[in-house]
């Protein structure tokens, strides 16, 4: 259906594709994977027609039906319902014919309502209303017009008006980003059952899992095919790199024997006509690329100064807006070591849990108790848009990053920006000209640099690509503090979460199951939260507390093996320095024997000292391990 020949694709003088051939066929379901910025959504801008190639050959079948979603906002006041249902536009230019037949022909217009019948135009209302309903829109959206709508809302219909366009390829590019979970869960279950042929940017690895049967891989400028969803992808390029690296090793020991020998004879003419074999033949030797892994993002959440217990309570306390109260008689405590996942259907109330628990709502009865040290960091859907695009990343880190940040020398800011893939000159860069992902991982550096003891995470990974995803994953499993979120990201939910909260019906109650069992209750109609069954819920309430109980243990022990790292390198930092001056000549030179014996007596106790703190460290790092286990 589409075919790559020796592609080549530039971006300015950056090279994203390189040689690419590849070849898809009609009715595959393809994800595109890797790095933010490598070139993905250039190549869809290719297969749209908006880009040419560089160099080689693509080709695709003439008259192709292709949809994709519009990145640009809709901003007139068309209602909802019409504007979805224009996304037929096979469909709106035949309503446009009918409503200017006169009906004077009558063959012609019965052709005309053959044809409407035929395009199932008669539910095509109902196709646009169950699209919108199942993106989270309310029945009374359809008449709004759509510039009434929030931006996130308004990006949701255009994807709506995507999938009601009649498509042989669709095109997607990050469509979960703008989605709760139930509207994941639903695009999910739709794009399944889709029988065109799917091209999907995501950084979501289960929408990727459920969806896709063959993923194209871009790094470095090479696109690479693989079959399978991405755990597939993920086990064949690991393999991959194993054995590119052997092999990699093993000519680098080739070459590292013949210019030996070059080197050692290459003076010597008996030996000239050797040389010169070997030379060539090392000149022939392939130029092997390894598959390269760029550095992950090593992020760490700075311990809390303070972790009061309870950090936060709630106790039948209510929140609104205007004269609307959206949640009510909501008892919530949060202690340290926690991790709560909030779910709930769109619109009910999950953002204004997470405002109320953050102090930007004042509850309208009942109370909120803050712990004596509590230091909230909330990360917002909406904290990209407080960037000021025409400050630096370091000026938004001195700006935002509290009191204790403004007193950070430049070198400590950079060095904090450079743990989240800031460095050089890019810290002084307008953020106008970051990329989502970018500003997303700036608002997370301002977030870390406060060092809260409560995180409040409302949709924390959209612009994010999958290794940035895994890093926060596990800088949250090492957290000290507490942690809540609101996700659409259902790998985060599972390894960030002990426990969930439902969110329904303006009330907020433990859910008792797991994220399958949400999907299911999702698929009802019934408001009720579900109860766990006997077999599968105690098991799973069991699972969560004891990781919760795993991560009090491992705590303390993990602070007592940081603490005893950090002494090891303090002694051995010392050890050195005396060994040095005890090597130095200049050292006994010196008339002063009392110092020289002192710093003979301080090097033995050192290397005492050492022995002790590594038998410290060898039992707590048992320790830990048998708790982890």
């Amino acid at each position: 259906m589409l075919t790559l020949e020796h592609a080549r694709l530039r971006r300015g003088t950056q090279v994203l594709i390189e040689d690419a051939s590849v070849t898809l066929f009609r009715g595959e379901k393809v994800g595109i994977v890797g790095r933010n910025g490598c070139g993905k959504s250039s190549l869809l801008a290719l297969v749209r027609g908006e880009l040419g190639l560089d160099g080689g050959n693509y080709a695709a079948p003439p008259g192709l039906a292709i949809a994709s979603v519009a990145q640009d906002l809709p901003d007139g006041d068309t209602p909802l319902r019409d504007y979805i249902l224009a996304g037929d536009e096979e469909l709106a230019s035949l309503l446009e014919r009918l409503a200017a037949d006169d009906g004077a022909d009558g063959e012609r217009t019965a052709a005309l309502h053959e044809h409407l019948a035929a395009l199932g135009g008669y539910a095509a209302a109902s196709r646009a209303a169950q699209l919108a309903a199942g993106l989270g829109f309310e029945n009374a959206d359809l008449e709004r017009p759509v510039n009434a709508f929030s931006g996130g809302l308004r990006m949701r219909a255009n994807l709506a008006r995507a999938l009601m366009r009649r498509s042989d390829l669709l095109l997607l590019d990050e469509p979960t980003n703008h989605l709760d979970l139930d509207a994941l869960l639903w695009l999910e279950r739709w794009l399944v059952d889709y029988r065109g042929t799917l091209l999907l940017v995501s950084h979501d690895r289960e929408f990727l899992d459920r969806i896709v049967t063959r993923v194209l891989h871009l790094e470095q400028g090479r696109l690479a095919s693989y079959s399978g969803n991405y755990s597939d992808f993920e086990r064949q390029h690991a393999a991959a790199a194993e054995r590119s690296a052997a092999l990699i090793a093993r000519q680098r020991r080739e070459a590292a024997h013949i210019e030996s020998f070059v080197a050692r004879f290459r003076a010597q003419a008996s030996k000239a006509r050797q040389v010169q074999s070997r030379l060539k033949w090392l000149a022939r030797l392939p130029e092997l690329a390894q598959v390269h892994e760029a550095a992950d993002f090593e992020w760490q959440f700075a311990a809390p100064a303070r972790l009061s217990r309870p950090l936060l309570t709630l106790e039948r306390a209510a929140a609104g807006y205007a004269d609307r109260t959206v949640l009510g008689e909501v008892s919530l405590s949060l202690a340290p070591g926690d991790r709560l996942g909030v779910l709930g259907r769109n619109g009910a109330g999950k953002s204004t849990l997470m405002r109320l628990i953050a102090g930007e709502l004042e509850p309208r009865a009942g109370e909120r108790t803050p712990g004596d040290d509590l230091a909230c960091g909330f990360f917002a859907q909406l904290e990209l848009e407080q960037l000021d695009a025409g400050s630096s990343a370091l000026e938004e880190l001195t700006r935002r990053g509290g009191p204790a940040v403004a007193r950070w020398t430049q070198q400590e800011l950079r060095n904090h920006l450079g743990r989240f893939g800031f460095s050089g000159a890019r810290v002084l860069e307008p953020t106008r000209h970051f990329s989502g992902g970018e500003r997303s991982r700036l608002a997370l550096a301002i977030l870390v640099a406060r060092r809260p003891n409560l995180l409040l995470l409302d949709e924390p990974t959209n612009h994010l690509d999958l290794a940035m995803r895994h890093s926060l994953l596990l800088a949250l499993q090492d957290f000290e503090g507490a942690v809540v979120v609101v996700s659409h990201d259902r790998a985060l939910l599972r390894g960030a979460c002990d426990r969930f909260a439902l969110v329904a019906q303006g009330r907020v109650a433990p859910f008792e199951g797991d994220l399958e069992d949400y999907a299911e209750w999702l698929s009802r109609s019934s408001e009720t939260p579900p109860a766990a069954s006997a077999a599968a819920g105690p098991s799973r309430r069991e699972e969560r507390r004891q990781a919760a109980e795993a991560r009090a243990r491992l705590a303390p022990l993990r602070g007592e093996q940081q603490a005893l790292e950090a002494r090891l390198e303090q002694l051995t930092r010392e050890r050195s320095e005396i060994e040095t001056r005890l090597s130095d000549p200049g050292t006994y030179a010196a008339a002063d024997a009392a110092a020289q014996r002192g710093l003979s007596l301080r090097h033995g106790e050192l290397v005492a000292e050492i022995e002790r703190t590594e038998a410290s460290w060898l039992r707590v790092s048992e320790a830990l391990e048998a708790a982890a286990g």
